[in-house]
């Protein structure tokens, strides 16, 4: 099964391709960021979401996505403009007919480390030996 991981933003939007195989072992595909510029209007930003979003699709042919919960505390503007990018990914998604799951923040970190208010560093180091790689992935 292949399964393409995604953390929706405007900016930045991280994705991470793996495969699972019998046994519970994983092995990573692709990942990477789709940056959009910053004074760019939003909806040509968006517009490159889907795109990239839609050839990232075609070429890792994954069967399902993981889609990251929109979580904000203080920043509703912020929120509201992830929300949009959020959005173009669920249905870039859809258009593949991929199977889609949505996770919280502490769902991911919890199901990585053990501990869903794990740090950053806990979970890139808990993908890295995870997935075996010899360094951690960078943005």
């Amino acid at each position: 099964m292949r399964i393409l991981g995604i953390d929706p933003g405007t900016g930045i939007v991280g994705f991470g391709v793996i495969d699972v195989r019998p046994g519970g072992k994983y092995s990573l595909v692709d990942a990477g960021v789709i940056r959009t510029p910053v004074n760019q209007p939003l909806p040509e930003r968006l517009e490159t979401i889907y795109n990239e979003m839609t050839e990232l699709i075609e070429t890792n042919r994954p069967d399902e996505i993981s889609v990251e919960k929109l979580f904000f505390s203080q920043n509703v503007t912020t929120a509201i403009s992830v929300s949009h990018a959020r959005g173009v990914v669920l249905l870039t998604a859809k258009q593949a007919n991929l199977v889609i799951g949505e996770y919280t923040p502490q769902q991911i970190k919890q199901s990585l480390t053990g501990y869903g208010k794990a740090k950053k560093e806990q979970v890139q180091a808990m993908v890295q030996t995870i997935l075996q790689l010899t360094t951690p992935l960078q943005q």
